[in-house]
């Protein structure tokens, strides 16, 4: 699919000279736009009085676009890396932000299977396309720290919701006065939602437009003063070599770093997906209404901050202990964590709080250190369309996150009059996942050679070329 000439990659190749570190910024101007995706939860309650719908059928919202997200990064993912991140953030600002337009028409008419489409089906494939779209431009930017370089970029995913919960609260209270973000259990109107989607859409245009045209790539000589490519298999399952897009979906290293992907992100969306009703559910009979209303005020924004600062903490730190170990804490200590939440996690809020934190900073980090460990395991040829399918796991979590959580919550009772026990159920089936995760990243070993590519092909121009699927 071809692209117009000022969209095209090779507008934008760096000049000698060309400070690398303009090129983050870039990338934070759109994955801080489409991580609103994240602030769900703050008018998930509004949609269901305003559509009269149970919670399963506003969470499918939610779930159609992780799904869609997964989808256009495996389809999109080859196409990405070879038209160059420009043309990609430009395609997913127009998806996303129509998204928010025919989502805000739906609710503004009442029509749910508009939200669907909207927010669903568009918005999902805005977030598919720009999640990945300067993930392997920055990979190609810091080949000396591949870990660094994936969680700058993707830390704005973490961060959007720090930014759009409390705006979307004031925008709320702004359409609806009667509506204070303060006060536990007043709701916006719907129509103060639909102005919400209006006003965000016209914002993340202008931001995700900024990003796309400050974007650049290196030239395919380009080397990091000092660096040497020799010195980078330092670490066990890190290759010099470089395996396809189709290629990589035939090792089992892949379909095992989808299952620890999955696992992840399925425990991960089971708390953001219902973040601001969990908490008010979880001390409705213990704190004052006071503290209460506090505390869920400031909850949803910092998940965001934890998600944020995991996806560059944990993933920076990768870059030192390896991507394997960092796996084995995001799983391992995940399911000490959860248990300790479902257990004693109602007990006291800072309990609950710091618990939630912690949990939300290794979701964070394994979508952030995921990049990194593909190109440890494939190399740098092809690694954004590699990243792409793997996002199908994401996707599949999408749906099976939300089910799980939302599924439980509707058989124990109504939604506003849950307490703490009602998510028990929910929060133990994700310290399974957890283990089977912690399993599955056990196993994951070098990739056979006969998966790579030939010699000749040479990394840092492959990215423009067509896949290859012949295995030697």
């Amino acid at each position: 699919m071809a692209v117009p000439s000022f969209l095209a990659r090779e507008r934008i190749v760096a000049r000698p000279g060309f400070n690398r570190w303009l090129i983050p910024p870039a990338a934070l101007a759109v994955h801080l736009s489409i991580g609103q995706a994240y602030a769900t939860s703050v008018y998930k309650v509004a949609l269901v009085e305003h559509f009269d719908a149970s919670l399963t059928a506003i969470g499918i919202i939610f779930s159609i676009a992780i799904v869609m997200l997964g989808l256009s990064a495996a389809v999109f993912g080859t196409w990405v890396d070879r038209n160059g991140p420009r043309a990609a953030m430009f395609t997913s600002a127009v998806f996303w932000v129509s998204g928010f337009l025919v989502g805000s028409l739906g609710i503004y008419t009442s029509q749910l299977w508009l939200l669907y489409l909207g927010y669903g089906v568009l918005g999902g494939i805005g977030l598919g396309i720009g999640y990945i779209s300067p993930v392997s431009t920055l990979i190609k930017w810091f080949p000396d720290r591949p870990g660094l370089a994936t969680g700058m970029a993707i830390m704005g995913f973490g961060g959007g919701a720090l930014i759009a919960s409390p705006l979307s609260r004031q925008l709320m209270n702004w359409y609806d006065p009667g509506y204070d973000p303060a006060v536990v259990g007043t709701v916006p109107s719907g129509n103060a939602v639909a102005g919400l989607f209006l006003t965000l859409g016209l914002l993340y245009l202008a931001f995700m437009m900024f990003g796309a045209f400050i974007i650049r790539v290196p030239a395919a000589d380009w080397r990091p003063a000092g660096f040497d490519p020799s010195t980078i298999k330092a670490k066990s399952l890190v290759t010099t070599e470089n395996v396809s897009a189709n290629n990589a979906i035939k090792t089992p290293q892949f379909w095992l770093l989808w299952t620890v992907l999955f696992c992840n992100v399925t425990a991960g969306i089971g708390i953001l997906e219902q973040a601001a009703p969990m908490i008010q559910d979880f001390f409705r009979n213990g704190e004052t209404s006071t503290v209460l209303a506090a505390t869920a005020a400031g909850f949803v924004g910092l998940l965001s901050l934890f998600n944020m600062a995991g996806r560059f903490v944990w993933s920076s730190t990768s870059d030192y202990i390896g991507r394997k170990p960092i796996y084995m804490v995001y799983l391992g200590v995940g399911i000490v964590l959860y248990v300790v939440l479902a257990t004693l996690g109602s007990t006291a809020t800072w309990i609950f709080v710091l618990t939630a934190a912690i949990i939300i900073s290794f979701y964070g980090g394994g979508f952030a250190t995921v990049p990194a460990y593909l190109r440890d395991l494939f190399g740098t040829y092809q690694v954004g369309a590699i990243h792409g399918r793997l996002l199908t796991a994401w996707a599949a979590a999408g749906v099976v996150g939300p089910l799980i959580i939302n599924g439980v919550l509707d058989s124990r009772g109504t939604p506003g009059q849950l307490v703490a026990g009602d998510y028990r159920p929910a929060l133990f089936i994700m310290v399974g996942l957890l283990a089977v995760g912690f399993i599955a990243n056990l196993l994951i070993k070098p990739v056979s050679e006969k998966y790579f590519e030939p010699k000749a092909t040479d990394a840092p121009t492959a990215a423009a070329a067509p896949e290859r699927s012949t295995v030697r």
